[in-house]
């Protein structure tokens, strides 16, 4: 049969190629071909985007409340949470406490003063030059105790002066005693006159009292050259030498020798809330146990008793001043120290603890993580009380054997699984045990997944296909007999250059095309 004169539609070489076309059937076969790749690719996506998501590993929050054992939950949905009964996935690894009983002392707290009993700064009583310094810095002395020393010989010379003019003194009264006696005896006589008996009494009385300034300013005498010594007017200990020997001192210095300050006992003032004045005034004759502690509240420093409280309440702070002895023995409260004082109130007998660590706080409140039997935790509110220590008391809520989180506690959350050291993680027959299976299989899907990713490839690496005009550029086309077979095949440049003129025509002008074709290639040679 003769060949059909080309188109206009298309160039004229398109049928004078001398090959036939591959048939219809196969050239739909491979665009069917490269729709199942397609779809098939778009199902391997989503099949393993599904096996990722179950199998992804956990988020770090998720992961810090399931803790070690998210082995038997963490292939699916169901064994995420934790498993159920049977298994311990997602259980959070926690430690925990038993309530016990203890005797809780109530305790008030207070920010407190160290005073000394007595604090002296030591003067002298008279002035002179300082001859001796008798003690040393920092010396405990006792009351009566040598010091320090000043020049006696004034004061030595001026006891003398007193001394003689008291015997003199005491002399005359003597002798007008003697001359009054003399003038009774005349008077009886009648040998003198009344007055002069009179004046001779006045004259004796007048001496007597002359001998008793005497002897005054002899005692003052004797007073001052005993102040020359400067001795402890208290017990306790010396402060910083304020002065050198040869220096010239006196009672108006304001420095003085030294300070005494008695050290044992010791008071300790700190201020009592008003809530408390009436109680302590109540119990003031009762012991209450005062201790004293740094300002670290690590140390104790010295154990005292209740001594007295203030007679009026502070208007600005709400706050009475009380005062509290120690006896210092070992000297370790300082005067004008500041120290932590804790004032024993009472004591609570039987009373529930638990670390503190356990106690956490809330929006509505205190509360804890009670641990069950089934290895799960109950979030239970509770009522604080008294600390003691590293732990406290709770009022209620809680019973004591009671178990308690005290690590672990902000991954939980109520009616959470839960974990204790020395568990072992595994997946039982509960939920659990279902979320390791599908782990499991999610696994296994994975190599199957990846298998038509790998087909798909293969195809597209064999077939070359990149649009659906690729089998026309590859498939032989019919020649034309006028060329004959010199001119079978047709260079690339003008099948791109064919493909290129086709390429602009409209949807119709594209059918008639591959109409004409399709008659070419079925024609018999």
């Amino acid at each position: 049969m003769p060949t059909p004169p080309p188109s206009a539609d298309g160039p004229p070489e398109y049928f004078e190629q001398p090959t036939a076309a591959p048939a219809p059937r196969k050239r739909l076969s491979r665009r069917a071909s490269i729709l199942g790749s397609v779809i098939a690719l778009l199902v391997v996506v989503g099949v393993g985007w599904l096996a990722w998501s179950l199998t992804r590993p956990a988020e770090p929050t998720a992961a810090a409340q399931r803790g070690p054992g998210g082995g038997g939950g963490g292939g699916g949905g169901a064994g995420r949470p934790g498993g159920g009964p049977g298994g311990r996935g997602g259980a959070t690894t926690v430690g925990f406490a038993v309530a016990e009983r203890a005797d809780i002392p109530v305790t008030l707290e207070a920010l407190g003063t160290v005073v000394p009993q007595a604090t002296v700064r030591v003067r002298p009583q008279v002035s002179g030059v300082l001859e001796q310094v008798l003690f040393k810095e920092g010396q405990n002395v006792k009351r009566g105790q040598l010091l320090a020393t000043i020049d006696p010989r004034p004061f030595e010379m001026a006891l003398q002066q007193a001394l003689g003019a008291r015997m003199r003194d005491e002399a005359q009264l003597a002798a007008a005693r003697v001359t009054l006696a003399r003038f009774e005896t005349l008077l009886k006589q009648d040998s003198i006159a009344r007055q002069e008996v009179d004046t001779q009494t006045a004259t004796v009385r007048q001496l007597e009292a002359a001998v008793v300034t005497s002897k005054a300013n002899e005692g003052t005498a004797r007073l001052n050259l005993g102040y020359t010594r400067i001795v402890a007017p208290i017990d306790g200990r010396v402060g910083l030498r304020t002065v050198d020997v040869g220096n010239t001192v006196g009672p108006s210095d304001a420095n003085g020798v030294g300070v005494i300050t008695k050290l044992s006992p010791i008071d300790v003032e700190f201020a009592v809330p008003q809530d408390h004045a009436s109680w302590l005034q109540h119990n003031a004759g009762a012991f209450m146990e005062v201790k004293a502690t740094d300002r670290t509240r690590t140390t104790l420093l010295d154990t005292g008793a209740f001594a007295s409280l203030d007679n009026q309440i502070d208007t600005q702070t709400g706050t009475v001043r009380a005062k509290a002895r120690f006896n210092n023995t070992r000297q370790q409260l300082f005067p004008s120290q500041f120290v932590n004082v804790q004032l024993q109130l009472r004591t609570i007998n039987d009373a529930v603890v638990v670390p503190v660590s356990a106690l956490r706080q809330g929006g509505s409140g205190d509360y804890v993580f009670v641990l069950m039997d089934d290895r799960t935790v109950k979030l239970r509110p509770v009522v604080r009380g008294q600390p003691v220590g590293d732990k406290v008391q709770v009022a209620n809520g809680l019973a004591i054997g009671e178990k308690v989180i005290t690590e672990g506690a902000d991954r939980l959350r109520d009616g959470a699984r839960v974990m204790l050291p020395g568990d072992t993680p595994g997946g039982g027959g509960g939920p659990g045990g279902q979320g390791r299976r599908r782990q499991g299989a999610a696994s296994a899907a994975q190599p199957a997944a990846s298998e038509p990713f790998q087909g798909a490839s293969a195809a597209r690496r064999n077939a070359d296909v990149t649009s659906p005009w690729a089998g026309a550029r590859e498939a032989p086309l019919p020649a034309s007999p006028q060329r004959g077979e010199g001119q079978a095949q047709r260079p690339n440049g003008a099948a791109s250059s064919a493909m290129g003129a086709g390429a602009n025509l409209t949807p119709e002008e594209r059918a008639a095309r591959r109409q004409r074709r399709q008659e070419a290639a079925s024609a018999p040679r």
